[in-house]
Protein backbone atom coordinates (compact mmCIF):
# COMPACT_ATOMS: atom_id res chain seq x y z
CA UNK A 1 0.00 0.00 0.00
CA UNK A 2 1.49 3.20 -0.99
CA UNK A 3 0.70 5.60 2.17
CA UNK A 4 1.01 9.05 0.49
CA UNK A 5 -1.67 8.48 -2.41
CA UNK A 6 -4.00 6.67 0.28
CA UNK A 7 -3.36 10.58 2.45
CA UNK A 8 -4.63 11.85 -0.94
CA UNK A 9 -7.76 9.95 -1.52
CA UNK A 10 -8.91 10.49 1.81
CA UNK A 11 -7.67 14.13 2.47
CA UNK A 12 -10.06 14.35 -0.92
CA UNK A 13 -12.80 13.27 0.62
CA UNK A 14 -12.51 14.65 4.22
CA UNK A 15 -11.34 18.27 2.47
CA UNK A 16 -14.93 17.80 0.49
CA UNK A 17 -16.77 17.37 4.28
CA UNK A 18 -15.30 19.96 5.66
CA UNK A 19 -16.04 22.59 2.99
CA UNK A 20 -19.30 21.65 3.20
CA UNK A 21 -18.85 22.28 6.70
CA UNK A 22 -16.96 25.30 7.00
CA UNK A 23 -18.96 28.59 6.24
CA UNK A 24 -18.57 30.90 3.01
CA UNK A 25 -15.75 33.29 2.80
CA UNK A 26 -18.74 35.93 1.49
CA UNK A 27 -20.85 35.27 4.63
CA UNK A 28 -20.63 37.70 7.40
CA UNK A 29 -18.17 38.30 9.58
CA UNK A 30 -16.21 37.77 6.46
CA UNK A 31 -12.88 38.51 8.69
CA UNK A 32 -13.82 35.49 10.82
CA UNK A 33 -14.70 33.41 8.40
CA UNK A 34 -11.80 33.91 6.43
CA UNK A 35 -9.37 33.24 8.96
CA UNK A 36 -11.31 29.94 9.82
CA UNK A 37 -10.45 28.72 6.48
CA UNK A 38 -6.78 30.21 6.14
CA UNK A 39 -4.88 27.38 7.71
CA UNK A 40 -7.79 24.43 6.97
CA UNK A 41 -7.43 24.70 3.03
CA UNK A 42 -4.78 24.13 2.32
CA UNK A 43 -4.28 21.55 4.74
CA UNK A 44 -1.62 19.30 5.86
CA UNK A 45 -0.70 15.66 5.32
CA UNK A 46 -4.52 15.11 7.08
CA UNK A 47 -3.02 11.99 8.47
CA UNK A 48 -5.49 11.97 11.81
CA UNK A 49 -8.29 12.32 9.45
CA UNK A 50 -6.87 9.11 7.56
CA UNK A 51 -5.93 7.31 10.30
CA UNK A 52 -9.80 7.38 11.48
CA UNK A 53 -11.04 6.44 8.08
CA UNK A 54 -8.22 3.61 8.24
CA UNK A 55 -9.37 2.79 11.55
CA UNK A 56 -12.99 2.38 9.94
CA UNK A 57 -11.87 0.26 7.43
CA UNK A 58 -9.82 -1.67 9.93
CA UNK A 59 -13.05 -2.97 11.36
CA UNK A 60 -14.95 -3.54 8.39
CA UNK A 61 -16.52 -0.54 7.50
CA UNK A 62 -16.29 1.78 4.76
CA UNK A 63 -13.96 4.72 4.88
CA UNK A 64 -16.73 7.31 4.83
CA UNK A 65 -18.38 5.85 8.09
CA UNK A 66 -15.68 7.33 9.53
CA UNK A 67 -16.14 10.88 8.04
CA UNK A 68 -17.61 12.56 11.18
CA UNK A 69 -14.74 12.24 13.39
CA UNK A 70 -12.28 12.76 10.80
CA UNK A 71 -13.61 16.24 9.79
CA UNK A 72 -14.16 16.95 13.73
CA UNK A 73 -10.45 15.91 14.46
CA UNK A 74 -9.14 17.97 11.89
CA UNK A 75 -11.02 21.07 12.76
CA UNK A 76 -9.34 20.54 16.64
CA UNK A 77 -5.57 19.85 15.43
CA UNK A 78 -6.46 23.17 13.23
CA UNK A 79 -7.51 25.15 15.84
CA UNK A 80 -4.63 23.93 17.88
CA UNK A 81 -2.07 25.16 15.23
CA UNK A 82 -3.84 28.83 15.02
CA UNK A 83 -3.40 29.08 18.67
CA UNK A 84 0.12 27.81 19.04
CA UNK A 85 1.08 29.86 16.73
CA UNK A 86 0.19 33.08 18.35
CA UNK A 87 2.74 35.53 19.75
CA UNK A 88 1.81 34.61 23.86
CA UNK A 89 2.77 30.99 22.35
CA UNK A 90 5.13 29.90 19.95
CA UNK A 91 5.04 32.93 17.95
CA UNK A 92 5.44 31.29 14.77
CA UNK A 93 4.81 34.08 11.44
CA UNK A 94 4.33 30.72 9.06
CA UNK A 95 2.57 27.72 8.62
CA UNK A 96 2.00 25.28 5.83
CA UNK A 97 3.53 27.92 3.65
CA UNK A 98 1.54 30.71 4.45
CA UNK A 99 1.51 33.47 6.88
CA UNK A 100 0.18 32.51 10.29
CA UNK A 101 -3.45 33.53 10.74
CA UNK A 102 -3.21 36.40 13.59
CA UNK A 103 -0.66 37.97 11.12
CA UNK A 104 -2.93 37.60 8.54
CA UNK A 105 -6.21 38.44 10.56
CA UNK A 106 -4.94 40.44 13.70
CA UNK A 107 -4.23 38.10 17.12
CA UNK A 108 -7.76 38.73 18.39
CA UNK A 109 -9.56 37.43 15.25
CA UNK A 110 -7.05 34.13 15.57
CA UNK A 111 -8.40 33.75 19.18
CA UNK A 112 -11.84 33.57 17.57
CA UNK A 113 -11.16 31.98 14.79
CA UNK A 114 -9.70 28.86 16.86
CA UNK A 115 -12.49 29.37 18.90
CA UNK A 116 -15.23 28.47 16.50
CA UNK A 117 -13.24 25.78 14.41
CA UNK A 118 -13.05 23.88 17.93
CA UNK A 119 -16.69 24.22 18.81
CA UNK A 120 -17.77 23.42 14.63
CA UNK A 121 -16.23 20.16 15.64
CA UNK A 122 -18.48 19.48 17.82
CA UNK A 123 -21.33 19.89 15.88
CA UNK A 124 -20.18 18.18 13.25
CA UNK A 125 -19.97 15.34 15.61
CA UNK A 126 -23.64 15.80 16.96
CA UNK A 127 -25.93 16.76 13.65
CA UNK A 128 -28.40 14.96 12.51
CA UNK A 129 -26.96 12.61 10.32
CA UNK A 130 -24.29 11.43 13.08
CA UNK A 131 -25.71 8.07 14.86
CA UNK A 132 -26.60 9.33 18.69
CA UNK A 133 -25.19 5.93 19.73
CA UNK A 134 -21.85 6.87 18.18
CA UNK A 135 -21.95 10.36 19.03
CA UNK A 136 -22.15 10.58 22.46
CA UNK A 137 -19.24 8.70 22.89
CA UNK A 138 -17.22 10.36 20.42
CA UNK A 139 -18.07 13.56 22.25
CA UNK A 140 -17.22 13.23 25.02
CA UNK A 141 -13.68 11.30 23.41
CA UNK A 142 -12.76 14.08 21.71
CA UNK A 143 -13.39 16.92 24.75
CA UNK A 144 -11.28 14.35 26.93
CA UNK A 145 -8.21 14.58 24.49
CA UNK A 146 -8.62 18.38 23.45
CA UNK A 147 -9.22 19.14 27.20
CA UNK A 148 -6.77 20.13 29.87
CA UNK A 149 -6.21 15.83 30.36
CA UNK A 150 -5.18 16.03 26.45
CA UNK A 151 -3.96 18.58 24.47
CA UNK A 152 -4.19 21.84 26.39
CA UNK A 153 -2.64 20.45 29.52
CA UNK A 154 0.18 19.10 27.52
CA UNK A 155 0.48 22.39 26.04
CA UNK A 156 0.53 24.05 29.24
CA UNK A 157 3.59 21.80 30.55
CA UNK A 158 5.31 22.02 27.27
CA UNK A 159 5.37 25.95 27.80
CA UNK A 160 6.47 25.38 31.09
CA UNK A 161 9.55 22.73 29.77
CA UNK A 162 11.95 25.23 28.82
CA UNK A 163 12.24 26.60 32.79
CA UNK A 164 11.21 23.43 34.24
CA UNK A 165 13.74 21.15 32.32
CA UNK A 166 12.49 17.17 32.35
CA UNK A 167 13.83 13.39 31.63
CA UNK A 168 12.16 10.93 29.43
CA UNK A 169 8.87 10.09 31.81
CA UNK A 170 8.27 14.11 31.33
CA UNK A 171 8.83 14.45 28.00
CA UNK A 172 6.72 11.35 27.19
CA UNK A 173 3.92 12.49 29.39
CA UNK A 174 3.66 16.01 27.34
CA UNK A 175 3.85 14.41 23.72
CA UNK A 176 1.51 11.59 25.02
CA UNK A 177 -1.30 14.54 26.06
CA UNK A 178 -0.08 17.05 23.10
CA UNK A 179 0.27 14.90 20.09
CA UNK A 180 -0.75 11.34 20.95
CA UNK A 181 -4.56 12.18 22.55
CA UNK A 182 -5.95 13.67 19.58
CA UNK A 183 -4.27 10.43 16.77
CA UNK A 184 -5.25 8.11 19.55
CA UNK A 185 -8.88 9.71 19.55
CA UNK A 186 -8.68 9.49 15.85
CA UNK A 187 -8.43 5.96 14.95
CA UNK A 188 -10.64 5.25 17.95
CA UNK A 189 -13.51 7.52 16.91
CA UNK A 190 -13.22 5.84 13.46
CA UNK A 191 -13.61 2.50 14.33
CA UNK A 192 -16.51 3.35 16.87
CA UNK A 193 -18.49 4.70 13.76
CA UNK A 194 -17.18 1.34 11.78
CA UNK A 195 -19.14 -0.40 14.57
CA UNK A 196 -16.29 -1.85 16.56
CA UNK A 197 -16.86 -3.63 19.76
CA UNK A 198 -15.28 -1.80 22.94
CA UNK A 199 -12.41 -4.82 23.68
CA UNK A 200 -11.11 -3.85 20.39
CA UNK A 201 -11.47 0.16 21.12
CA UNK A 202 -9.83 -0.16 24.20
CA UNK A 203 -6.78 -1.93 21.88
CA UNK A 204 -6.78 0.67 19.43
CA UNK A 205 -6.47 3.34 21.86
CA UNK A 206 -2.94 1.79 23.12
CA UNK A 207 -2.44 1.42 19.61
CA UNK A 208 -2.77 5.11 18.64
CA UNK A 209 -0.71 6.63 21.80
CA UNK A 210 1.88 4.67 20.94
CA UNK A 211 2.30 5.94 17.32
CA UNK A 212 1.36 9.61 18.88
CA UNK A 213 4.34 9.71 20.97
CA UNK A 214 6.72 7.73 18.28
CA UNK A 215 5.29 10.30 15.50
CA UNK A 216 6.27 13.37 17.75
CA UNK A 217 9.80 11.83 17.92
CA UNK A 218 9.93 11.62 14.33
CA UNK A 219 9.14 15.19 14.19
CA UNK A 220 11.75 16.37 16.72
CA UNK A 221 14.01 14.05 14.44
CA UNK A 222 13.17 15.84 11.38
CA UNK A 223 13.36 19.27 12.76
CA UNK A 224 16.97 18.10 13.95
CA UNK A 225 19.15 21.14 14.85
CA UNK A 226 16.14 23.87 15.62
CA UNK A 227 15.35 24.35 18.89
CA UNK A 228 14.76 20.87 20.44
CA UNK A 229 12.47 22.19 23.29
CA UNK A 230 10.36 19.35 24.88
CA UNK A 231 11.74 16.43 22.73
CA UNK A 232 13.25 13.05 23.61
CA UNK A 233 16.22 14.13 21.32
CA UNK A 234 17.19 17.14 24.25
CA UNK A 235 16.45 13.80 26.76
CA UNK A 236 18.53 11.40 25.22
CA UNK A 237 20.28 12.31 21.81
CA UNK A 238 19.35 11.49 18.18
CA UNK A 239 19.88 7.58 18.68
CA UNK A 240 18.51 6.66 21.02
CA UNK A 241 15.88 8.51 19.96
CA UNK A 242 14.75 6.89 17.19
CA UNK A 243 15.49 3.52 18.49
CA UNK A 244 12.56 4.39 21.27
CA UNK A 245 10.41 5.53 18.65
CA UNK A 246 11.10 2.47 16.44
CA UNK A 247 10.07 0.15 19.40
CA UNK A 248 6.68 2.21 20.00
CA UNK A 249 5.87 1.39 16.23
CA UNK A 250 6.79 -2.44 16.69
CA UNK A 251 4.42 -2.31 19.86
CA UNK A 252 1.57 -0.43 18.42
CA UNK A 253 1.58 -3.00 14.96
CA UNK A 254 1.78 -5.94 17.63
CA UNK A 255 -2.01 -4.47 18.43
CA UNK A 256 -3.07 -5.01 15.24
CA UNK A 257 -2.53 -8.84 15.32
CA UNK A 258 -5.81 -10.77 14.00
CA UNK A 259 -7.47 -7.63 12.12
CA UNK A 260 -6.17 -9.40 8.94
CA UNK A 261 -5.45 -7.55 5.63
CA UNK A 262 -8.26 -4.85 6.07
CA UNK A 263 -6.24 -3.30 8.79
CA UNK A 264 -3.16 -2.82 6.36
CA UNK A 265 -3.84 1.13 5.66
CA UNK A 266 -3.73 1.78 9.29
CA UNK A 267 -0.68 -0.38 9.60
CA UNK A 268 1.23 1.54 6.87
CA UNK A 269 -0.09 4.93 7.99
CA UNK A 270 1.88 4.50 11.41
CA UNK A 271 4.59 3.55 9.41
CA UNK A 272 4.62 5.68 7.41
CA UNK A 273 3.87 8.35 10.46
CA UNK A 274 7.14 6.84 11.93
CA UNK A 275 9.48 6.00 9.44
CA UNK A 276 9.04 9.41 7.67
CA UNK A 277 12.70 9.86 6.22
CA UNK A 278 14.30 9.03 9.12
Amino acid sequence: MDAQAYLAERGALVDGRLDELLPATTMEPVSLHRAMRHLVFPGGKRLRPALAMAAAEAVGAPPEAALPMAAAVELVHTYSLIHDDLPCMDDDSERRGRATVHIEYGEAVAVLAGDALLTLAFECLTNEAVDPLCAAPAVRALARAAGAAGLVGGQVDDLAFATTGGDVEVVESIHARKTAALIAVSIVGGARFGGAAEALLARLADFGRAVGVAFQIADDLLDEGEDDGCSLLRALGPGPARERAESLLVRALSLLEGLGERAEPLRELARFAVRREL
